[in-house]
């Protein structure tokens, strides 16, 4: 065991001892500032190791009593040059040996951060502005790609720079050269009509005087060969700031489809504007002819009417007064209904109510009007109805509007002593069999030129007619168009002086004979006399004239009416009679504060036995499909339109009360 020299405590904290030449260390004192113990131990450990050779560690050390680690150190001791065995070991804290090295260490970083973030900063910015670059080299390939040539031309030096050359061009050209040998080239390929003033427009002296103007674009479009064909092309001179003063920027783009494109837009609009033209041309003639036609049975109306005030007392004269107004009156009533008619048609509002009905008495019930005329006007008028099955699924109403407006012609069209024949044949006998009626007449016929424009609104033949002939020119289409929506064709046949046949073909589903079915009837109904006397009647109308009309009229039927000027006034009245007092309620449409559709809920809705009963007939100026409808949605019976048949209505009205009085 060696024996303790010595130790010796240093200003900084560092310890030396003194061993013996065995390198043992006594530790003897009780003062020592470290573990005695783990000092030895460590010291024993350490000579050993240099004593077998082995090299000391630089960071070996041990933990004082406080805890602070500390380096160990080990040296042997020399006198000059001869080795006295000792071994001096140093312990020194490690907060010692640092300090120096930490505050280097702080002054490092603190200089350092700075240059580190300057570096990260340039970096991303360099990131950042490549990224920002090669987007804006996308974006101009993008758009340099829509060009198939691209030139920088100086204007002043009159000479080009090649950034992107068309195939033509690039093999006949450098880079760079004079600007006219560049437009001679491209004028190589250009239509020859249109090179001269392509020069023109894009020479240097050009632009130089739109560069003074400040013009920011101009270009041109022309035709350019590409291989054997022409197609268009735009060139487009570009001016810009970013550009030296005396430079722009020629551009060549292909806009072949587009071009095509305007041409048939252009075309189109031009075909619109001749087609509305001729529209419009056509109106005016419609409004012409129509302001004629419908003045004319207004004339009548008004002179017959001033004829027979002046001859009251002499009843002859008035009676053949009283048919003209009453012929006058019908006549412009059809010219309204087919004004009306064509504008739904045109509206595609036309809606078809198809119910059961007997064809073949549809037909003799259309023909037979015309059977007198035909005697009148001294022609011969042909019937024949060849039906294997008459009863079908139809529209009496449009069956007979195509087929008065086509015999109307015959008539109109023919002189005495001329044939008008109506066939009507089944063609096959399937559950949707076709029907084809035939309208044949011997009369003026039409020229070949008109044939294409018969069906057209507004259009009337005239070329071959000695005499004027009445009519808006709207009857062929509403045929046609009738026609149509009955899934149907027709087909004209007509030649000048040899008279026209129109063919038409329907297709009807076929329906079985009911035993003791009631065919359908077009003659107008004819109500037993006095069958309404002593009947109550609610009449709502706004209008003075009409309500004095319905209640004369209704009065010589023996019927008793109450007045009513509005839809609110009708359910007023209703309310405050008696239950069952009204025997039926005639209902306008169009009526201030409530009109009748309002005012039939509101009876509907009242509590009271007979509001759910009241017989309710509607009576408007609208007579189509959309607007019956309406009247039975509101909960109407019937409907009636306006000028009122009072006929009709009185035999609906028999029809809704009863035989034998009121609906109880």
């Amino acid at each position: 065991m060696a024996r303790f020299i010595d130790r010796v405590q240093a200003p900084d904290g560092s310890s030396v001892y003194l061993c013996d030449e065995n390198g043992s260390l006594i530790c003897a004192s009780t003062d020592l500032e470290i573990d005695s113990n783990e000092l030895a131990e460590y010291v024993n450990r350490l000579v050993k190791g240099i004593q077998e050779g082995a090299p000391a560690d630089y960071d070996v050390s041990i933990r004082d009593l406080d805890g602070q680690a500390r380096g160990v150190y080990a040296a042997p001791v020399e006198i000059g040059k001869i080795d006295t065995g000792w071994m001096v070991y140093l312990t020194t804290p490690f907060d010692t040996i640092l300090h120096p090295l930490n505050r280097f260490s702080t002054l490092f970083a603190l200089l350092v951060a700075p240059c580190a973030l300057a570096l990260l900063a340039l970096a991303w910015r360099s990131w950042t502005a490549g990224e920002q670059a090669r987007r804006s080299d996308d974006i101009a390939r993008a758009l340099s790609n829509r060009y198939y040539a691209v030139y920088r031309v100086n204007f002043i030096t009159d000479t080009y720079e090649m950034a992107k050359g068309s195939e033509y061009v690039s093999q006949r050209l450098p880079p760079k050269g004079p600007y006219p040998e560049l437009l001679r080239v491209i004028g190589e390929v250009i239509e020859p009509e249109a090179f001269r003033e392509f020069a023109d427009s894009f020479s240097s002296a050009k632009i130089r005087k739109l560069a003074d103007k400040r013009l920011q674009e101009f270009g041109e479009d022309f035709l350019r060969r590409f291989g054997e064909e022409y197609r268009w092309v735009s060139a487009r001179v570009l001016f810009d700031e970013t550009l030296r003063s005396d430079e722009v920027v020629l551009i060549f783009r292909e806009i072949d489809a587009e071009k095509h494109q305007q041409f048939q837009e252009r075309k189109l609009l031009q075909e619109a504007l001749a087609s509305a033209k001729r529209s419009e041309k056509a109106k005016q003639t419609f409004f012409s002819n129509m302001s004629h036609d419908m003045r004319t049975p207004l004339n009548a109306i008004q002179n017959l009417s001033a004829l027979a005030l002046e001859h009251v007392d002499q009843a002859e004269k008035c009676q053949s007064y009283l048919e003209k107004i009453a012929y006058s009156s019908r006549q412009l009533l059809g010219l309204v209904n087919d004004i009306l008619d064509i504008s739904r048609m045109e509206q595609r509002k036309v809606v078809l109510d198809n119910q059961r009905l007997d064809l073949a008495r549809c037909v003799q019930n259309c023909a037979s009007p015309f059977q007198l005329q035909a005697e009148a006007e001294q022609k011969q008028f042909v019937v024949e109805c060849d039906l294997k099955d008459r009863y079908v699924l139809g529209n009496a109403a449009r069956i007979d509007q195509i087929l008065n407006n086509l015999l109307s012609n015959a008539f109109k069209f023919t002189e005495p002593g001329d044939r008008i024949f109506l066939g009507v044949h089944q063609v096959n006998g399937m559950e949707r069999s076709q029907y084809q009626f035939v309208i044949q007449d011997s009369g003026i016929g039409m020229s070949e030129d008109f044939l294409p424009k018969l069906f057209e609104p507004y259009a009337r033949e005239t070329r071959f007619s000695q005499r004027k002939t009445p009519g808006t020119g709207l009857g062929m289409p509403l045929v046609k168009n009738l026609v149509t929506e009955m899934s149907g064709q027709i087909r004209v046949e007509s030649h000048p002086g040899e008279g026209s046949v129109f063919t038409i073909t329907i297709p009807f589903f076929i329906l079985d004979p009911e035993p003791g079915s009631e065919p359908v009837q077009h003659d107008q109904p004819q109500p037993s006399p006095g069958a309404l006397a002593g009947k109550k009647l609610l009449v709502a109308e706004d209008n003075m004239l009409n309500m004095e009309i319905a209640t004369e009229v209704l009065s010589m039927e023996g019927i008793e009416t109450v007045q009513a000027w509005n839809g609110r006034e009708a359910v007023e009245h209703f309310s405050a009679s008696a239950p069952y007092e009204i025997d039926a309620i005639l209902m306008d449409m169009q009526m201030p504060e409530m009109d009748g559709c309002e005012a039939a809920r509101a009876i509907r809705a009242l509590a009271r036995p007979d509001a759910k009963t009241v017989p309710i007939i509607a009576v408007t100026a609208n007579a189509f499909a959309e607007d019956i409808a309406a009247t039975t949605a509101a909960g109407m019976n019937a409907h009636v339109s306006k000028p009122i048949d009072f006929k009709l209505l009185c035999h609906t009205l028999s029809q809704l009360t009863g035989a034998e009085g009121k609906l109880h």
